[in-house]
């Protein structure tokens, strides 16, 4: 199981969210670009990163930076966030992205997301957001009528071979992941599934790696100190086919 450290940016900086709640940000990190080096230095072999202010306006508005950041590393970057158009997705993996995360895209706009699974494969990943149960979209702002594992159901159907699932009551929260959730999507669909949500200590890195999940994604727990990434990646190997 491969761990994803995670940087997600408002106004340019790497924050935290608490429950996807825009109000109780915190600012974890003074730059993006030097927190990316440091996770390089302890081992990453990707990094997620996320626009929130993109996900929020619906469209790319941190892209400079994670460009920048992407730039500044030997290691893949995943983004999400604000990500609507195939003009989007194009520059994005253009401008050396190696992966890009499809949410509210994938809710309100099949035809593009076919459009894009068909053109990049698995270049694409789709980002599934829930709330009690049910997908939401527009940096988590709105909840949609579609139930998580019917939504995996028909991503995978379309041809999207990595979701990941980030339960929104537990993002920022260290109170542990959704297992139970998680072992559900894992029995109902074949995907690459990447956890994101809750995540505090080593203990729970070894509980999604016996799970036999594709990746971990982490970010307060790295930055609060209670989980040591290179600790984290040592575990989640242990977990690897």
């Amino acid at each position: 199981m491969i761990i994803l450290p995670a940087i997600d940016v408002i106004s340019g900086k790497p924050v935290r969210l608490y429950q996807g709640n825009y109000e109780r940000k915190e600012i974890v990190a003074d730059s993006a670009v030097d927190t990316a080096l440091k996770f390089e230095h302890e081992g990453a072999e990707w990094i997620h990163m996320v626009d929130l202010d993109g996900a929020k306006k619906g469209t790319r508005v941190n892209d400079s930076l994670v460009i920048e950041t992407a730039h500044a590393v030997r290691v893949s970057v995943e983004v999400g966030g604000g990500i609507r158009t195939m003009p989007d997705v194009e520059y994005y993996l253009n401008h050396g992205i190696a992966r890009v995360i499809l949410g509210t895209a994938a809710i309100c706009n099949e035809v593009f997301l076919k459009d894009a699974l068909s053109n990049y494969g698995t270049k694409i990943a789709i980002g599934m957001d829930c709330h009690n149960g049910m997908v939401s979209g527009s940096g988590w702002l709105n909840d949609s009528s579609e139930y998580y594992l019917d939504f995996a159901e028909r991503m995978q159907n379309l041809g999207a071979s990595t979701l990941i699932f980030t339960d929104i009551s537990r993002d920022g929260t260290l109170t542990g992941p959704n297992l139970e959730m998680l072992r559900s999507l894992q029995e109902r669909v074949s995907c690459n599934l990447i956890a994101s949500g809750g995540i505090h200590n080593l203990k729970d890195i070894s509980d999604l790696a016996e799970l036999n999940l594709y990746g971990a994604i982490s970010g307060k727990a790295m930055y609060a100190g209670t989980l040591s990434l290179s600790e984290a990646i040592r575990e989640g190997e242990k977990g690897r086919c």
